[in-house]
C-alpha cells in the first residue's frame, strides 16, 4: 500500500488566520491522529494580500523599503527576492491596510509607492518581476505607479496632474520617454485573479470603487477620468483583459510597461514549486476563509485543485465558510469541505477560535481519509 503524503496548499483565512498559520493548524491536526504522518506544507496565494508571505515560505527571502502610502505618507512595504525572480505585491504600498479606519480617498489616492516598490526590485536585480495586483486602496489607472518609474503626466499648462484617479481628467500629456529603461528587459507578469476592463459597466470603478469609499459621484468622476487617461495612452486598449485589476493598475502595467496577464493563482503556483510538492503527494488539502461562487473564478483552492485533479490525485477543502453545494465542489475537483461554520456557527467566535477549530476539521479529515 501506497504511504500516505499530504500537502497542504491553502491560502489564508482573511482576518484570523495567515496561509502559513492555516498549514500549522492542518498539520497539528492530521498528525494528532495519524502521528508520524509525511506532510508537506506550501502556503499559497492568488496575487492578492498575502502573496509575498507565500513566497517568503516557499524559500524567498524578504526584503523591504519604504515608499509612498496611498494617501502620500510613507509606508513600509516587504517584497519577495530569490535569485533573479521578485515577487511583488501591489497591496504592500498602495493597499486599502495603509488606510486608517474609516478613512478612504477615491479620488486622490495613490500607486505611487507600488511603482517605488517595483523599482526597489528593479534595484536588487531582478529580470523578473511577478507583480501580484488586489487589495488596492486606489483608483488611478496606474498613473501614480508610471509616474514613480518616471513617466510624466501634464495638464494643459504643462504641470503634472495631482494624484489618484481625479485628477487624470486634466490630463493633456503622457510622456513615458523618462521610464525606467531597466523595464526593458524585465519579465513583468500581471498576476490577478480579476480580468475586468478598465472602464465601463464591469470596470475598475463601477465593480471596485464602492469598496474604497467611492460614491455614486465619485464613480462617474471615476470612470471618465480613466477613460480620458486611457484615450491618450492607447486608443482600444481599455478592454484588455486585467486592465481593470486594482483600480487599473493593470492597465498601467500592460499598455505602458508591457506586462503579460496572467491568472494569479496559475503564476503563484508556477513560482512556489508546486508541480514538483504535488508529485509528492497523495492527498492535497486546500482552503480559503470563505469557499463560495468567487473562489470558482480564479481564487487559490480552485486553482490548487483544478491542477491536482490533471494529476489524478485527491483534494478536500477546509474553509471558515461553506457557500458551495456539493456539486459545485465536485466540478471544481474538490471532494470535500470542512467548514469551521459546522463546528461553531457563531461567525465571530469561530474567527477568534479558528486555529483550534481547523485542528478539529484536520482531525477529521485524517480520519476519513487516512487512518486505517
Amino acid at each position: 500500500m501506497e504511504t500516505a503524503r499530504v500537502l497542504v496548499a491553502a491560502d489564508k483565512f482573511k482576518g484570523s488566520l495567515t496561509a502559513v498559520q492555516v498549514a500549522e493548524r492542518v498539520t497539528a491536526g492530521l498528525r494528532r491522529v495519524v502521528p508520524g504522518l509525511a506532510v508537506e506544507t506550501l502556503p499559497v496565494a492568488d496575487g492578492g494580500d498575502g502573496t509575498v508571505a507565500a513566497a517568503v515560505a516557499a524559500g524567498f527571502e524578504r526584503r523591504e523599503a519604504r515608499v509612498t502610502g496611498p494617501l502620500g505618507d510613507p509606508v513600509t512595504a516587504a517584497y519577495a527576492l530569490r535569485g533573479d525572480t521578485a515577487v511583488v505585491e501591489m497591496a504592500e504600498a498602495s493597499g486599502l491596510q495603509h488606510l486608517p479606519d474609516g478613512v478612504f480617498a477615491p479620488l486622490t489616492a495613490t500607486t505611487y509607492g507600488s511603482g517605488e516598490l517595483l523599482g526597489a526590485a528593479l534595484e536588487a536585480g531582478a529580470t523578473t518581476i511577478v507583480f501580484g495586483v488586489g487589495g488596492s486602496a486606489t483608483t488611478d489607472g496606474g498613473a501614480g505607479m508610471l509616474a514613480a518609474l518616471g513617466a510624466r503626466f501634464l495638464d494643459a499648462d504643462g504641470k503634472p496632474v495631482g494624484p489618484g484617479g481625479g485628477p487624470l481628467a486634466t490630463l493633456a500629456e503622457a510622456d513615458l520617454s523618462g521610464l525606467d529603461p531597466r523595464l526593458k528587459d524585465v519579465d513583468l507578469v500581471l498576476a490577478s485573479d480579476v480580468d475586468n476592463p478598465l472602464t465601463g459597466s464591469k470596470g475598475a470603478p463601477e465593480v471596485y470603487g464602492r469598496q474604497k469609499g467611492a460614491s455614486e459621484e465619485d464613480i462617474a468622476v471615476l470612470d471618465a477620468a480613466l477613460t480620458h487617461y486611457a484615450s491618450i495612452l492607447g486608443p482600444d486598449t481599455a478592454a484588455l483583459p486585467g486592465a481593470g485589476a486594482a483600480g487599473g493598475i493593470g492597465y498601467g502595467a500592460l499598455v505602458a510597461l508591457g506586462a503579460r496577464f496572467r491568472p494569479g493563482i496559475e503564476v503563484m503556483l508556477d513560482v512556489l514549486g508546486f508541480a514538483p510538492a504535488l508529485a509528492r503527494a497523495t492527498l492535497v488539502v486546500t482552503g480559503e476563509g470563505s469557499l463560495d461562487e468567487q473562489t470558482l473564478h480564479g481564487k487559490a483552492p480552485a486553482g490548487v485543485a483544478a491542477a491536482a485533479r490533471a494529476a489524478g490525485i485527491e483534494v478536500v477543502a477546509v474553509c471558515g465558510r461553506l457557500a458551495l453545494p456539493p456539486e459545485a465542489l465536485e466540478r471544481a475537483g474538490i471532494r470535500r469541505a470542512y467548514a469551521l461554520a459546522e463546528l461553531e456557527p457563531d461567525p465571530a467566535v469561530s474567527m477568534a477560535q479558528a486555529g483550534p477549530l481547523l485542528e478539529r476539521a484536520a482531525e477529521s479529515i485524517a480520519r476519513d481519509f487516512l487512518a486505517g
